[in-house]
């Protein structure tokens, strides 16, 4: 039996579903030399989409100058990564966004591992369409 153009829309909607995972991580105490650098923090983000199962589009870091912070975003097919840093207060700020299969928090997990705060606060936020 042939299946009603309107239920194969509704099941094609479902499977697309805009929802993800929002994952904010305010990481403090990390050395100066860490945060400074926008190839290296290019890399970082890069790395981490890539542990977490997601596709990178394109990246933009810009650096404030030296010895100063950067802020950079990795367009990902399933969303983005972005990080803004502070070396003279040891604090990045991480936003991890990821639909899909894709894994923010094997994400963050790089993130942390390469950055070595001592200090973390972590708020995760599942995002979908209101319900009507």
């Amino acid at each position: 039996m042939p299946v009603p153009a309107a239920h194969a829309a509704a099941t094609a909607a479902l499977k697309h579903r805009p929802t993800g995972t929002h994952v904010l991580a305010d990481l403090g105490g990390i050395a100066a030399e860490k945060l400074c650098s926008c190839a290296s923090l290019d890399a970082l983000l890069r790395a981490a989409a890539e542990a977490a199962k997601a596709r990178v589009l394109h990246s933009h870091f810009h650096g404030f100058g030296d010895g100063q912070g950067v802020t950079g975003v990795v367009l990902l097919a399933e969303s983005h990564i972005s990080i803004h840093t502070w070396p003279e207060c040891g604090f990045a700020a991480a936003d991890i966004f990821m639909c899909g299969d894709a894994q923010p928090e094997l994400a963050l997990a790089i993130i942390e591992t390469a950055l070595q705060p001592s200090s973390r606060k972590i708020n995760s936020v599942h995002r979908s369409p209101p319900v009507r």
